[in-house]
């Protein structure tokens, strides 16, 4: 049985010269494996690679929510928060160990952008589209309120505020559950594996790409009936490895957030609310830090390593200090930052907060279909809409294809009948975990984290390797992501395996070591390849807090 594991990574590449696809999908972030999930699920020999690690983009460097697109109603993109809306709820029952309700004020004050009234109506109406369930529909509260719920805001001019539901998530780990879960399904995904040039048959028609396995230096040719470019900010790098279509192009915004420690930053509620300048910004507590973003401005630099300049920390400190007070928070106290290139679809005349977050589908005349634009929530109808497409051509040449049923489909670590039971398993599952020795508040983190597929870490006790000085905990999580989630190097694990690099930057300086000694050791790596994977992780360190 396939593990998903580095081992498997070797034989998948070793067999894909023998293969012929259905579909092979050229990008490896939550719109990319997404696709790779419905395709697969609906029968279809199905094959997707990465030229980084899954979810390296943009899909580990959102705002982390998975939300229901409250600002599309105020520039009455009605049709997009009906969808999303609706789709948040999708993603929260199928995956709750990665998806989780939280209540956001939106306060109001006598010279903002909102009103009580439109403020209300606009929160009701938000409601009625995206299918709330009852329980969290919005509430109107008044001053009083509001300042008990979040004592640090602003009391200058504070009328009340709304309060709604947005739901918080990992969006790394939710793009690892979709692959974990494609690969589950008989999909063949390969993280490391650069698209260089495709191949086409006697018609002109896209039939398969050579790829570079960036980890060895092999060169792969992998052939197939549909090619998808799902490569979010580099889609048009992949057009142009085809044919030029005319009259689409992206614009590539740049997002960036800052992290602060609860101590200097004490949040108790997350908090959406608009700028001077008339942006919306939020920020959220978690994990005893508090997160501030994001930022919207045109970026046209490096696409793989984005990065926050000072002038955008200067701008959401500023924000702090307009919102917040109260909160006497400088440059030094940024602990960490990340920052993200969403592509968008270029409309002339707008700006990076007016642009659409819509996505469309491009094809171009040798039959590559692109998928571009969209957003984290909506990436399972994406996937849905675009395997609608590729059915609709296999069919016609003979290759059948189910209908959809991602709509159901629990994702890894998300077996659950009912995510109310979620409380209750990570409860019990914990206590079966600290039983091997480790803390139960260690163990509770993991079960949170980890779902269902908590019982598979538990089994890893026994399989460690010896005389390691990382604790037990550590050690399972690492273990876990090397047999079952294809991390293979260190920079995988500390940003996308467990978020430290952004939430817990001086756990990951006390363990990068040791973590990096025990893959080295587990992998089998060679002297120049450790040396290779710790400054990668250094570069990335350096990254975060911005140096």
């Amino acid at each position: 049985m396939r593990t998903f594991s580095f081992e498997d990574r070797k034989d998948i590449l070793n067999g894909m010269d023998n293969q012929h696809y259905d579909v092979i999908i050229v990008g490896g972030g939550i719109t990319g494996v997404g696709i790779a999930l419905d395709c697969v699920s609906r029968g279809l020999k199905t094959a997707l690679i990465e030229m980084q690690d899954f979810a390296a983009g943009t899909s580990s460097r959102s705002t982390k929510l998975v939300h229901g697109g409250l600002r599309y109603l105020k520039q009455l993109e009605v049709g997009m928060v009906a969808e999303v809306g609706k789709e948040r709820e999708v993603v929260y029952r199928n995956a709750p160990h990665v998806t989780h309700p939280e209540w956001m004020l939106l306060p109001i004050y006598k010279k903002g952008t909102f009103g009580k009234y439109s403020t209300s109506l606009g929160l009701k109406v938000y409601d009625f589209l995206a299918g709330v369930k009852q329980n969290e529909r919005r509430k109107m509260l008044d001053r009083k309120q509001t300042v008990r719920r979040e004592p640090l805001l602003n009391p200058n001019g504070l009328l009340g505020s709304g309060y709604y539901v947005e739901y918080r998530t990992d969006d790394a780990r939710l793009t690892i559950e979709v692959a974990k879960k494609a690969a589950e399904l008989g999909a063949d995904l390969i993280n490391y594996a650069k698209a260089e040039a495709f191949t086409y048959n006697e018609q002109g028609n896209v039939n398969g790409l050579y790829f570079l396995d960036t980890l060895t230096g092999t060169r792969y040719r992998i052939q197939g009936t549909r090619i998808v470019n799902a490569t979010g900010p580099w889609v048009e790098q992949v057009i142009g490895m085809d044919r030029k279509i005319d009259g689409k192009s992206l614009f590539h915004s740049k997002g960036v957030h800052i992290v602060i420690d609860g101590g200097k930053f004490p949040l108790r509620q997350a908090v959406y609310f608009d700028t001077p300048d008339g942006r919306m910004v939020f920020a959220i507590p978690r994990n005893g830090k508090t997160y501030m973003g994001t930022t919207d401005t045109e970026y046209t630099s490096d696409l793989q390593h984005p990065h926050a300049t000072e002038e955008d920390i200067a701008y959401l400190l500023d924000c702090i200090h307009f919102m917040f007070p109260e909160v006497q928070v400088g440059r030094r106290d940024v602990e960490s930052t990340w920052a993200g290139v969403r592509p968008l679809i270029r409309e002339e005349g707008k700006g990076p907060s007016e642009i659409s977050r819509k996505d469309e589908i491009w094809t171009s005349a040798t039959g590559l279909i692109t998928i571009a634009g969209g957003k984290l929530t909506g990436y399972r109808k994406m996937a849905e809409t675009v395997t609608d497409l590729l059915c609709e051509q296999l069919q016609e040449e003979g290759i059948p294809c189910k209908k959809s049923v991602t709509k159901e489909l629990r994702l890894s670590g998300g077996d659950f009948r009912d995510p109310r039971d979620y409380e209750k398993f990570v409860s019990e599952e914990s206590r079966k975990l600290a039983s091997l020795g480790v803390s139960l508040e260690d163990a509770t983190s993991m079960a949170a984290m980890y779902g269902t597929n908590t019982r598979l870490i538990a089994r890893l006790a026994d399989k460690l390797l010896e005389d390691s000085p990382l604790p037990l905990s550590i050690q399972l999580v690492l273990q876990y992501a090397i047999t079952y989630e294809m991390a293979l190097t260190p920079v995988d694990f500390f940003m996308r395996r467990t978020g430290a690099v952004f939430f817990d930057i001086e756990w990951v300086r006390k363990w990068k070591q040791d973590v990096i000694d025990y893959m080295a050791e587990y992998m089998e790596w060679t002297s120049g390849e450790t040396l290779q994977y710790a400054r990668a992780l250094e570069e990335r360190l350096k990254e975060a807090v911005n140096q």
